[in-house]
């Protein structure tokens, strides 16, 4: 689809969009979680892991921006055009996937938040989880798209300088080794769960490419951008992204690796062990730049995530209705309360379940990224002559994640040990 661009051709600030938002969608669980945990468990061994993931993913999540410039119509309704069956199941699992991710990466933020109140500011966990919910619904909902777009800019900006800042100064003054500490090694069956989740979410579910479709057909519709600088976009995003689950895993060597203290596993309760081991390992000052960065990460996952969710959900229940016009903003408004609502829901009423569901949440994205990729690489393929190298890199991703889902699959039902 060629579309004309005011910006002629140029680099500048205003191209940048949906590639900043799939990158803020993706570091909340998968880095400020997974990637810390991997680092604080198992030191840089699985640094490969995180690489591995984000390079065999790549295309799968680049075929979003090449599909839309091409067709001009989203990923949905490409899945729409080859089966409803594809359309009909993706709406569900969105459905899902929407509340479980809304309200876990809320729940993490809540907990940031409650880190840095004084302690004669006393909140509840509801009321904080309203607070920090409602802020970032407001923030959608009478923001809309443009709003989003130049507000995330400056989010990721931020995260990524006080991101580099606070692994800069753990390094100045990592955790000293414990004298009876032992290295563990993830190459095992038994570390196969956590490999596996933290590969899921790495650096987002591949379900995220559908919305990053979605973001780049409204950013064509704002900014008349050219296929060119919707790659620039999606390549900035992405690469960033992948830099910084690596700086969070460095995080996690040197603030907790080797401590000798029992890393906490679920989420909630890791964030805040997290927190107090970097303020005692650099000291009490540290306190509020580590919580920055830490709420800015979850914030800005929220409000991406509870938009991609909102204008997904709503694409998808626009074609499973035949309806030839596009979502309308009353309809992703809807959907996007629904995000809101549902997560906050759940962190009321299911808090104590939220980590399981998360890390279920984490697993499932990474079984069913083969399938996804599939998806999206003959959506493109089908439409367009990809080049050699494209159609090699794109299979070997498909390899990649389709055996490590069935090595993971083996393990679960019992025919491995």
């Amino acid at each position: 689809m060629s579309t004309a661009s005011p910006n002629h051709g140029k680099l500048n600030w205003r191209i940048f969009g949906p590639g900043i938002l799939l990158a803020t969608g993706a570091v909340g669980g998968s880095h400020l979680i997974s990637s810390t945990q991997a680092g604080a468990i198992y030191g840089w061994q699985l640094a490969v892991m995180i690489v591995l993931a984000n390079f065999f993913k790549y295309p799968f999540f680049r075929f979003s921006t090449d599909y839309v410039y091409d067709t001009g119509e989203s990923l949905i309704a490409g899945y729409a055009r080859k089966s409803r069956v594809y359309l009909w199941l993706y709406t569900i699992l969105l459905l899902a996937s929407a509340l479980i991710s809304v309200g876990a990466v809320a729940l993490l933020a809540t907990v940031i938040l409650g880190f840095m109140l004084p302690e004669s500011l006393s909140l509840s966990m509801t009321t904080l989880s309203f607070i920090v919910m409602s802020v970032s619904w407001l923030f959608l909902v009478m923001g809309h798209y443009k709003v989003l777009d130049r507000f995330n800019k400056w989010i990721m900006a931020a995260l990524i300088i006080s991101t580099i800042l606070a692994v800069f100064i753990a390094a100045g003054n990592p955790t000293e080794i414990a004298t009876d500490f032992v290295a563990i090694s993830p190459w095992n069956m038994a570390s196969l769960g956590f490999i596996v989740a933290l590969m899921g979410w790495m650096p987002a579910p591949l379900e995220f490419a559908a919305m990053t479709s979605m973001w780049t057909k409204e950013k064509v519709k704002t900014d008349h951008t050219t296929h060119r600088q919707g790659l620039i976009d999606f390549n900035a995003g992405y690469i960033s992204s992948a830099i910084l689950a690596i700086l969070f895993l460095a995080l996690g060597v040197f603030v907790q690796y080797g401590s000798g203290t029992e890393i906490q596993t679920q989420g909630g309760a890791y964030i805040t062990q997290l927190m107090n081991m970097y303020t005692a390992t650099i000291g009490d000052w540290s306190k509020y730049l580590v919580s920055f960065v830490a709420f800015m990460v979850m914030f800005g996952t929220i409000i991406a995530c509870a938009d991609g969710y909102g204008r997904s959900i709503a694409e998808g229940m626009r074609l499973i209705n035949n309806n030839p016009n596009e979502a309308s903003q009353k309809s992703i408004f809807w959907w996007t309360t629904f995000s809101a609502l549902g997560g906050f829901i759940l962190i009321t009423f299911f808090k104590g379940q939220l980590g399981m569901m998360l890390q279920f949440a984490m697993i499932s994205a990474f079984v069913l990224a083969p399938v996804y990729g599939w998806l999206n690489y003959s959506l493109v393929k089908s439409h367009k002559k990809l080049s050699t190298a494209m159609t090699v890199y794109s299979i070997s991703g498909l390899i990649f994640l389709g055996a490590v889902a069935l090595l993971f699959m083996a393990q679960l039902l019992g025919l491995l040990s």
